[in-house]
């Protein structure tokens, strides 16, 4: 099944609250009224078009570390390419361009000690591009 890029970015977004939202509100039961939704700003197509593009061609993976688990969804060619070129001002801006092996990398965030949990694009020689989204998916993916 094909998911059009709102529908990924939706998913996302939906896994991410759930997997985010605290299990009681104080003082009494959790709310349970959706979250109110906005439209989605420009950029938002760059993450909806890679989570797409990676959940259709079955490129996840997990990552974790004691307290966190991440989905990592990884999408290649056009949607890394436009992705990559739309971090070019972010990236320049808070300082999150960095090179390694060859590769100039553009993080969405400043990457603090490590690339764990931080979305980026990398680019090499010619047209190879990849991006790596991190959705913070918590507990439920390794419940039974």
């Amino acid at each position: 099944m094909r998911l059009s890029p709102l529908a990924a970015l939706a998913a996302a977004g939906l896994l991410a609250a759930c997997a985010t939202a605290p299990a009681e509100v104080a003082g009494g039961p959790p709310m349970l009224s959706p979250p109110a939704a906005e439209p989605v700003p420009a950029n938002g197509r760059l993450y909806a078009n890679c989570i797409g593009q990676a959940a259709e061609a079955g490129a996840y993976a997990r990552a974790h570390d004691t307290d966190t688990e991440l989905l990592l969804f990884t999408c290649t060619g056009q949607p890394a390419r436009e992705f990559f070129a739309g971090l070019a001002g972010r990236s320049a801006a808070i300082g999150s361009e960095y090179q390694s092996d060859g590769r100039t990398i553009r993080s969405t965030n400043a990457v603090q000690r490590n690339l764990f949990g931080v979305d980026y694009c990398s680019h090499g020689a010619g047209d190879d591009y990849a991006c790596v989204i991190s959705l913070n998916a918590g507990a439920f993916l390794t419940a039974n």
